[in-house]
Parts: C-alpha cells; sequence; structure tokens
C-alpha cells in the first residue's frame, strides 16, 4: 500500500476544496452568495493536513479523512512513520551511550526521544506531560523508563536473506521476517551500520564494493560504491552521531588497513591504519573509532582514530581476532569472544573491558563464541554468535558493570557476523 507524504495529502485536499468551491460558485448568481463560497473555501483550505489548523500535517489531525487510511495500523504500513521511529530510536541510543553516570544526562535523553516522536506522523498526543529543565533546555516530556528486554525486538539478517527473522530481547519470541534483495546471499560477508537511522551494508561476498540500504523490508542498492574492495573481512561503524558510517579493512593486501566514510551518498578515503585488523572490528572507545587484532596476521595490536590519524592503544593480552567490540556510555569497550590465535589455538567466552587504558577482562558468555555479531540496547548487549547462541549481556544504570549474562535462544543454524537492526515487534513479519 502506496502512503502520502503530508504536502501530498495537502495537495490532494486542496484539490478538494477547490471543487467544491467551483460547484458553490457555478449556482451563485449574486455577491453574498459568491462571498460565502469564498469563507467555505478558507475553511476548507485550514483545514486541510498543513494547514492553518493542522500545520504539522496529519499528526495535527489524525481524524482528518485523508489522513486516517495513512494512520491504521502505521507501524506496520506506513514508511514515513516507521523511518521516523527506528529514527527516534536511534538517536536516543546515541545519546544514553554519550551520557556519563549522571540520571539528569538520561533524563535529557528520553525527555528529546519523547518529543522526536511527537513529530511523527500519526503519533498520538494523549498523555500526561511534565516538564523538565535541564543545562537550560526546557521542554515537555513523558515519563519514561529506559528499555527493557521485553520492549527490544532485533530484525536478524544473515548470510542467506531468506532466513531472516526477528528476534524480542527478551527470548519469548523468534519469528520469521521477510527481506527482499537481488541475491539471497547478499548480506553473506558484509559490514553493516545505521546512517541516519537507517541500515546500511557494505561490500561482502556477492559485491566487493556495494552500498546497500534497508528500505521497508527490502535491501536496495545505492548508485554509491566503496572506494576499496571489501569482500570479508572488513568492519563499518556508525559515527559523527550518527550521520556517517566508517568502513576499514579487508581481506586483501590493498584493502587490509585502509578506510573509508559514507555519508549517506558519497564516500571518501580517510587515513589508514598503523596495522592490520583483517577480522579485527571497529568499535567505539573513549568515542572514536578503535580495533584490535587480525585475522590473517594473528597480532595483539589495538588502535584508535582520531582527526590527526591512527595512534596505537595497549596491547590485547591475547592474540585474538573474529571477535565484537561495542561501546559503552562510560566511554569503555568492550571485547566479547572472539579466536585467541596464540597457544595452538582456542574459541573464547571471556568479556574484556579496555578502560583508562587498561584491559581487565570483566565476566565470561556463557557459550565460547566468534564470527558474532553485537547491538547495544538500552542497557543490554544482545550477542549472537556463530555457534547458535543468542546471548543478552545485562548492565548496571550507574555505572555500567556487567551484572547477568543469561541465554535468550539460539539462532535457527550456523550464521555468522549477521546483520543486526533494531526496530518494532511486528517489523517485515
Amino acid at each position: 500500500m502506496k502512503y502520502f507524504s503530508d504536502q501530498e495529502i495537502n495537495n490532494e485536499c486542496l484539490a478538494v476544496c477547490d471543487g467544491e468551491f467551483f460547484e458553490c460558485t457555478k449556482n451563485c448568481e449574486n455577491s453574498e452568495c459568491s462571498r460565502k463560497c469564498f469563507e467555505e473555501l478558507d475553511v476548507c483550505e485550514n483545514s486541510c493536513p498543513c494547514g492553518a489548523d493542522c500545520p504539522t500535517g496529519c499528526v495535527d489531525c489524525p481524524e482528518h479523512p485523508l489522513c486516517e487510511d495513512e494512520c491504521e495500523n502505521a507501524q506496520l504500513n506506513n514508511e514515513e512513520y516507521q523511518i521516523c521511529l527506528n529514527e527516534a530510536i536511534y538517536e536516543l541510543d546515541l545519546c544514553l551511550k554519550t551520557c556519563p553516570p549522571d540520571i539528569d544526562c538520561h533524563n535529557l535523553c528520553y525527555a528529546r526521544y519523547s518529543q522526536q516522536l511527537f513529530t511523527c506522523p500519526c503519533f498520538g498526543k494523549e498523555t500526561t506531560t511534565t516538564t523538565t529543565d535541564v543545562s537550560t533546555v526546557t521542554m515537555t516530556t513523558t515519563d519514561l523508563t529506559p528499555i527493557e528486554p521485553s520492549d527490544v525486538f532485533i530484525l536478524v539478517i544473515p548470510i542467506y536473506v531468506d532466513e531472516s527473522y526477528l528476534q524480542s530481547g527478551d527470548g519469548s519470541s523468534q519469528i520469521s521476517a521477510t527481506i527482499n534483495a537481488p541475491d539471497n546471499n547478499y548480506a553473506d560477508e558484509a559490514a553493516h551500520a545505521l546512517v541516519n537511522g537507517k541500515m546500511h551494508i557494505f561490500g561482502g561476498d556477492s559485491d566487493r564494493t556495494k552500498i546497500a540500504r534497508l528500505d521497508d523490508c527490502s535491501l536496495n542498492e545505492l548508485t554509491a560504491r566503496l572506494n576499496g574492495e571489501r569482500e570479508a573481512g572488513h568492519a563499518a561503524l556508525s559515527i559523527e552521531n550518527g550521520t556517517k558510517v566508517l568502513i576499514c579493512f579487508g581481506r586483501y593486501r590493498e584493502s587490509r588497513k585502509t578506510c573509508e566514510i559514507f555519508d549517506g551518498s558519497t564516500t571518501v578515503s580517510t587515513f589508514s591504519a598503523d596495522w592490520t585488523h583483517n577480522r579485527g572490528g571497529l568499535g567505539l572507545y573513549k568515542n572514536q573509532p578503535a580495533s584490535v587484532g587480525c585475522d590473517s596476521e594473528s597480532h595483539q595490536k589495538a588502535e584508535t582514530l582520531s582527526a590527526t590519524g591512527w595512534t596505537a592503544l595497549p596491547n590485547h593480552p591475547k592474540r585474538i581476532s573474529l571477535h565484537s567490540l561495542v561501546g559503552l556510555e562510560n566511554h569503555s569497550m568492550l571485547h566479547i569472544g572472539g579466536y585467541d590465535f596464540g597457544n595452538g589455538g582456542s574459541l573464547q567466552s571471556g568479556i574484556w573491558q579496555l578502560k583508562d587504558e587498561n584491559w581487565n577482562q570483566m565476566g565470561e558468555l556463557l557459550q565460547a563464541n566468534y564470527f558474532g555479531s553485537a547491538i547495544y540496547i538500552g542497557r543490554s548487549i544482545y550477542y549472537f554468535g556463530y555457534y547458535s547462541a543468542i546471548q543478552r549481556l545485562d548492565f548496571n544504570e550507574e555505572t555500567e558493570d556487567l551484572q547477568n549474562v543469561e541465554l535468550i535462544g539460539n539462532q535457527p543454524s550456523t550464521f555468522f557476523f549477521p546483520v543486526l537492526f533494531q526496530t518494532v515487534s511486528d517489523y517485515c513479519i
């Protein structure tokens, strides 16, 4: 079903008003009649979405006849609502991750989230509000609580697109999802990250330089291309408040150290790393991109990218790769699972933390794993490992100390590096 923008609805509404005005005036025989027709035209035009009575469109007048169908089951059918919701969730997640352990900062994040929701098409306004004043910013907000696992839903796109599924954060449901793509292995070995709230995938086995965007339930290839060939082993990370993506590394010699930045329409090359980080991943450490280890070189090197280039970080205690890296709000970075190429080689269950320039092991996965993908939502990291296990790592609110690791399900098969996208409970099912 196609839904129209508010401006398109406004144009349609004005056309209806003009038609009624024409019918009204053609039967007039005096100026008084014509005056009433003009008055009715003003009333009609003012009541249109984007008119004087509904300045922000259907969000102000969802009961308007031209808005009603657009808002019915909007979470399923209205693309503008879905995009707006996903952008609000993404901005909330970014905001929380930049807060120090300070409740006022967190409250401001949720206040902004609430305000952003009310700009979404069709979003209702029946709520009790309070006024929050933080750092001279005053806004009307709805009291919200951090995202509970039962409210979390993650779209998982594995190497075979037709095996995509929607996983609940509490493990209560796992439902098949229908994603369209040019090829069934379209996401195989592709790196993924968000740009302005939209999921993008980069490179991969099917096309080493492709860039594709998830629009509704379809992966659509863009005309923009990667500068380097990145078939496998590369990584992508959202940067600059989610407006850009850093893509680095790869399997082949010419791409194993290189990086580029994608802004939603074009790619530009940036600083190359000092070390190769094939399958070493990307994560945020002190709000800057960082990478650790390498599959092909089996080293322990870690480094971080600033505005002037890559600089060394402390070596990881193990010669490790095939792990997941996740930045926390406290500016530390977690290293989850992976494979240690030292001492004969072994699958890893360790959860390591780089904080204040020191590596320390803060916990263990319930099942050792590698080739996994991880996503941080609320105060939990959801880790989808190759050997099927889906594990949730829960952290406390104040200091982000690891509190619990829980097995919440299993992947339907042995999928490596699946694409993960936080969404709503019935997305593409």
